[in-house]
């Protein structure tokens, strides 16, 4: 195998990889986004529920049960690393909010990696394409040159 050909070979695999980590990125922005959403139902039955409304709790599997909420301005809130408190409801939406904001940070932050790697990504491909041509030329002149001293 000649040395453009490993050139080329070595770009296809850095772009493949390139490609896996966009898609890996891409996977991580629809997780957030989905987050956001939850918090949004979240913040929406926080803000609408009212004492003694009936409401289904998930018990995992698919498997729900219905429940009377008992009081609404108290919300058990996670803060993370498996903790969790009872906030009051302004402060429960407060703590849902900042999750959303954070949410929000990682997802521009994510989206900035896509692009440089898209772009990185461009970048490789147009290489590829300009080495291809040169060996397709190299090709040519090679077949020009054999014609010429077969003609000779």
């Amino acid at each position: 195998m000649g040395g453009g050909q490993q050139q080329l070979q070595q770009l296809s695999q850095e772009l493949q990889e390139l490609d896996e980590e966009i898609e890996a990125l891409e996977a991580e922005i629809a997780d957030y986004r989905e987050e956001k959403a939850d918090i949004d139902d979240a913040v929406e039955a926080i803000e609408t529920l009212d004492t003694g409304a009936t409401v289904q709790v998930p018990l995992g599997g698919g498997a729900y049960l219905r429940a009377e909420v008992q009081d609404i301005d108290e919300v058990i809130v996670s803060l993370g690393g498996n903790y969790s408190a009872e906030q009051e409801q302004d402060d429960a939406i407060d703590v849902l909010r900042r999750k959303q904001e954070a949410l929000d940070d990682r997802i521009a932050e994510t989206e900035e990696e896509v692009e440089e790697l898209e772009s990185e990504s461009d970048e490789l491909e147009q290489q590829a394409q300009q080495m291809q041509q040169q060996m397709q030329q190299q090709q040519m002149q090679q077949m020009q040159q054999a014609e010429e001293d077969d003609g000779e």
